[in-house]
């Protein structure tokens, strides 16, 4: 069974921590994934810029950075033992600007960083935003899939 823990640092997100659980856990079933174990937390620009900083070396602030517990084959499917994935961290001041930017809907961009993360927990990775990047396509498949889907 997956195991999602969230946690809330001055992000001053507004949605249903359930419904985004609900949201993880059908995209985690859609990739194979089980048995995974991995931290959410919504935080501000000013802490996620922080972080990247720290240990990507670029000034400002990111939409979404992960931090991947293991180097080993994601498919770890041991049903006895939890996979413990890693982190992800998404700040909710870039997710709305880049709503704005976009022009799409904040839950659309909010669900597309969760994809995003989860496909980078998977061991996915792409050099550009290129649309036509393997990961990017994966990632907009499934946004399609579960376009309705509210959190």
């Amino acid at each position: 069974m997956n195991k999602i823990d969230f946690i809330d640092k001055n992000s001053g997100i507004k949605y249903n921590i359930e419904h985004i659980e609900s949201f993880c856990m059908k995209v985690l079933a859609t990739i194979g994934a089980e048995n995974w174990e991995f931290s959410v937390m919504f935080s501000d620009d000013s802490y996620i810029a922080e972080l990247n900083s720290e240990f990507r070396h670029k000034d400002g602030p990111t939409d979404v950075l992960t931090f991947c517990e293991s180097d080993s084959d994601w498919q770890f499917n041991n049903e006895d033992e939890q996979y413990y994935a890693g982190d992800m961290i998404i700040s909710v001041d870039s997710m709305i600007n880049n709503s704005v930017e976009f022009g799409v809907p904040q839950q659309e961009e909010m669900k597309r960083l969760l994809v995003h993360g989860i496909l980078h927990l998977k061991g996915m990775d792409h050099e550009t935003n290129d649309p036509e990047e393997e990961m990017l396509i994966l990632q907009e498949n499934i946004l399609k899939d579960f376009g309705d889907f509210e959190i």
